[in-house]
């Protein structure tokens, strides 16, 4: 689902040199829709109804910079990505940018030659079991046969886990989340390991989500996030500054039920800057005053749209943890819009 290993990557770094070289918004705005990198599909992050239509946490965030840049939260063509095929999607320009549960890594960062806008997710390695195996500890699992995504540093992360702890496990490839869910219900594995809200989101798809339990152990650190090319600085931005705008629409008390009232001005001036009611930070990357209020009025804020597709009271069932604003002891923080 995540972390690919760096296989080609002075290819996939040479295609992302050359996308970059012509300016992101302006092919976006020419074209009139972005497109967005996502998931193959992963229910509250990234999935299509029946009616093909995309919806999730991940998804949020593309219809987010598709309002602030075209100004329409569904002039977005979503474009399925695989582990294996996501970085040469979005480096050879087929894709703007990925918003599809991918690590932050040195290596993406500086040698593939990608650039990630900011966290949206805090997340971790976990591993899911069938309840009636018996297991409460991942230290339980020597010998397993362990569904894995090819391509992936999950494999590496596994492959130190076993070691560390002197265990032997056999990998079962898989290249989907799909496959993945299929392979694992059919018994093909005792285990499936990813990161700990995809297993969750997993979980939430199974028609009997109580036969299944994720095991308390986190082996790794997996910050998730958008990303873009380097190269083009401008979109990097937006990007980026989309992101920050919902995040700091939470924090500020911007929401989509009184977006509306606060745009007519506030006496707080930061929520005026933002909202293009005092300033003009728009024009600093070539937007105008309200980007980030269609940005924001698009999907509500950061905890809305975490709320409405990952959290409590949905089928994953995801608590804000370490994804809570930093006022409320998390790690979700954005800069001054100033």
């Amino acid at each position: 689902m995540k972390k690919t290993i760096i296989f080609g990557a002075l290819t996939v770094a040479g295609l992302a040199a050359s996308a970059a070289t012509a300016g992101t918004l302006d092919d976006v705005k020419a074209r009139g829709k972005l497109n967005c990198g996502v998931s193959t599909g992963l229910v509250g992050f990234a999935a299509p109804d029946a009616n093909g239509n995309w919806d999730g946490y991940d998804v949020s965030v593309c219809r987010a910079v598709a309002a602030a840049v075209l100004g329409d939260p569904t002039a977005v063509e979503f474009v399925p990505t695989t582990g294996k095929t996501r970085f040469t999607a979005l480096a050879s320009g087929e894709v703007d940018m990925l918003a599809r549960n991918t690590t932050w890594t040195f290596t993406r960062d500086v040698d593939l030659k990608f650039e990630f806008v900011g966290i949206n997710y805090y997340d971790g390695q976990g591993f899911m079991v069938p309840k009636s195996l018996g297991v409460t500890s991942a230290k339980d699992l020597d010998g397993a046969t362990v569904c894995i995504q090819t391509g992936t540093t999950t494999e590496l992360n596994l492959a130190d886990f076993f070691r560390s702890n002197n265990m032997n496990y056999e990998p079962v490839p898989i290249e989907t989340n799909a496959e993945a869910q299929q392979q694992y219900l059919a018994g093909a594995c005792d285990t499936l390991t990813t990161d700990a809200s995809g297993l969750a989101a997993t979980r939430a798809a199974f028609e009997n989500p109580g036969d299944h339990v994720v095991l308390p152990e986190i082996i790794s650190k997996e910050p998730l996030g958008p990303l873009v090319r380097h190269g083009d600085q401008q979109w990097g931005d937006i990007v980026r500054w989309t992101l920050n705008a919902l995040i700091s629409a939470e924090e500020l008390g911007i929401t989509s039920a009184n977006i509306d009232e606060l745009s007519k001005g506030t006496n707080n001036p930061e929520i005026n800057r933002i909202l293009g009611t005092e300033g003009d930070l728009g024009a600093m990357f070539g937007l105008d005053k309200q980007w980030a209020y269609r940005a924001i009025k698009a999907n509500g804020n950061f905890g809305e749209i975490f709320e409405k597709n990952i959290g409590e009271n949905t089928p994953l069932g995801l608590s804000r943890g370490l994804n809570a604003l930093w006022t409320n002891g998390g790690l979700i923080y954005s800069p001054p819009f100033r």
